[in-house]
């Protein structure tokens, strides 16, 4: 069987617009944003418990502060809006903290998903569970999942 790509799809816009016809690219630096900002709750975390070494430290925050430069730097090229990085969950309320909002072992009035996902990984959680993926009643992929998420060595 080949697939030929239809018609339908010349009129696809091939470059971003201010409207975020991106494409995939407004999650993929949304995701990256939040890994960011949980590893720099991470590095401040380690800091003040005097596990990290000056030099880690430097390396550490020359790391995060190279990242969020490319961060920013891909907003541009994508024109999209730093702030647009931050999607409101509803009652969930939003995925990253207001610039300087969050400290981490702080709690805040509001807490952002980073914040959430902060205080799991600084305790652990173990997730375990199964999947079934099929089509036509036909169980086609089974798989099984534990996980241990965390900050700690183990």
């Amino acid at each position: 069987m080949v697939c030929n790509p239809s018609e339908d799809f010349k009129d696809l816009p091939t470059k971003a617009s201010k409207n975020n016809e991106a494409g995939l690219a407004p999650l993929l630096l949304t995701v990256l944003e939040l890994l960011r900002q949980l590893m720099e709750a991470q590095v401040i975390r380690r800091m003040e418990q005097d596990v990290l070494s000056e030099s880690d430290l430097d390396r550490a925050a020359d790391s995060l502060q190279k990242l969020e430069s490319q961060i920013l730097d891909f907003c541009q090229i994508f024109e999209i809006e730093p702030s647009d990085l931050n999607v409101n969950l509803g009652d969930f309320g939003t995925l990253l903290p207001p610039s300087g909002s969050y400290y981490p072992g702080e709690t805040s009035n509001q807490a952002s998903v980073v914040e959430l996902l902060d205080r799991l990984l600084n305790t652990g959680v173990v997730l375990d569970g199964e999947i079934d993926i099929g089509l036509a009643q036909l169980d086609l992929i089974h798989a099984k999942l534990r996980l241990v998420l965390t900050a700690k060595t183990m």
